[in-house]
Order: C-alpha cells, then structure tokens, then sequence
C-alpha cells in the first residue's frame, strides 16, 4: 500500500522532527499492520512502557493514530497506539458526536525502534476490530519533543484548529481488495 507524507499543522510546528511518513502495511488475514517513520528524532518523548492494554487520553504525548470511516454515513472509529504499549479504541457516530469505547476481539500490538535520527513505530490491529472496507481513513501522530513542543501531523488538515476528526482529513482509501 501507498506510503503518505504526514504534513504537520502550521499553528503547531514541530521543533526537530522534518517528516513523518505513515502507511498501511498489508498484513495477514488476522492483522492489519502499520508504520509510522519520524525523521528528526533525537528530541523525541516516548512515554514509559506500561505493557498492553487501554488506556485513555494517549494523544497527551506521543500518539500513533488511524481514522476510518465506513464509505456510508458519518460514523467513524479513531485507534490510538502509544509506545508505551497502550491503545484506545472508539466510535463515534459523527464527528466527535456519540463516543464509545470500540472493543477489540485482542491487545493490538505496538513497536517502536528508537533511532538518533530516524525512529520507527509499528502497530497491528486485529482485523476481527475493524469496520469492514470499504472505507476511507486518516492517518495521524502527535508527536511531542523534548521541552513540551507538541506538533500535530495528518494526511490533511482542516481550515483553522488541528481536528483529526474533520471528514475533510479522511483523504485516504481501503477497498475490499485491499483487506483480502
């Protein structure tokens, strides 16, 4: 699948990184793999490893995420991945409207390499979680950088405030082919 250059918000310039790259890696029939490639990485915050396992409010530091929306409607589910191992599903009804808490059949997997330039991060969710293509999606990070500088990356971003949940930012596409 397509590689995307995340593109950071201007009301929130990163400090050292220079380019994120994210993709849809493919997989197998059981999980739909991830990668996120930061460039400028030697300032990078990595949360404290904390093991599998939910947790709210990721996007506080530095997050991994991927928005999908199913072709029909205005519903959507945001995943969250952290380096420190947690995840965060959700579904939402329409933008930011109606949160609930999405289930997952299991603990997505979360990776990250570190490097002193380049890091790495990889994320698995099991397919048994996701909506069934087609579907339209958004990835995004938050990337936080040593000294409190946050920067916000997306395929796009809306007019005005970072939203990662404006349907104008689900630019990218999954077709039933796709997930075969």
């Amino acid at each position: 699948m397509e590689t995307h250059a995340l593109v950071p918000h201007p009301g929130h310039p990163p400090l050292a990184v220079s380019a994120v790259e994210a993709r849809l890696v493919g997989g197998d029939p059981n999980w739909l793999r991830l990668r996120w490639r930061i460039t400028g990485a030697a300032g990078l915050v990595i949360p404290r490893f904390a093991g599998r396992g939910f947790a709210d409010g990721l996007w506080r530091t530095t997050c991994f995420e991927l928005f999908v929306r199913p072709a029909a409607g205005t519903a959507y589910s945001e995943f969250n991945f952290s380096p420190s191992e947690r995840w965060a599903a959700y579904d939402f009804t329409a933008p930011r409207a109606e949160m609930t808490r999405r289930e997952l059949p299991r603990d997505p997997e979360c990776t990250l390499r570190p490097g002193r330039q380049v890091a790495i991060f990889d994320a698995a969710i099991p397919r048994a979680g996701l909506p069934p293509a087609p579907w339209a999606f958004n990835l995004t990070c938050v990337i936080e950088e040593e000294g409190g500088t946050r920067s916000y990356w997306a395929l796009r971003h809306p007019a005005g405030d970072a939203d990662f949940h404006d349907p104008a930012c689900f630019i990218g596409a999954v077709s039933p082919a796709d997930m075969a």
